[in-house]
């Protein structure tokens, strides 16, 4: 199985949100952060998701896919995850363990 390395117009390298795990990862040792950017109109696609440390100190991003998906591989620990978009932007304090971690970040104005 072949994994996309698609580059949105952005000019990001991250992976299309929206793909399945690779079947290389490996739940039990990792920590995965993933979940949908929603509005009250439903999944906000293009939306910028940071991933902020503990001390909020900026980890990463990456662009929601037009279903509103996003995913971070990260550490176990407490991790706020930021939206910012045009539907507007939310924010949620995440404490991840080793595995998937699900989440939904609402968003408004």
């Amino acid at each position: 199985m072949s994994q996309s390395t698609a580059v949105d117009v952005a000019g990001c390298g991250a992976p299309e949100q929206g793909d399945p795990l690779p079947a290389s990862v490996d739940i039990a040792k990792e920590t995965v952060i993933s979940g949908t950017v929603h509005s009250a109109e439903g999944p906000v696609g293009g939306a910028y998701v940071r991933l902020l440390d503990s001390s909020g100190e900026f980890t990463a991003e990456v662009v929601t896919s037009a279903a509103g998906q996003f995913r971070f591989f990260a550490a176990p620990g407490n991790w706020t995850v930021r939206a910012l978009s045009r539907a507007g932007n939310g924010d949620l304090v995440v404490s991840a363990n080793r595995g998937l971690n699900n989440i939904k970040i609402e968003v408004a104005a």
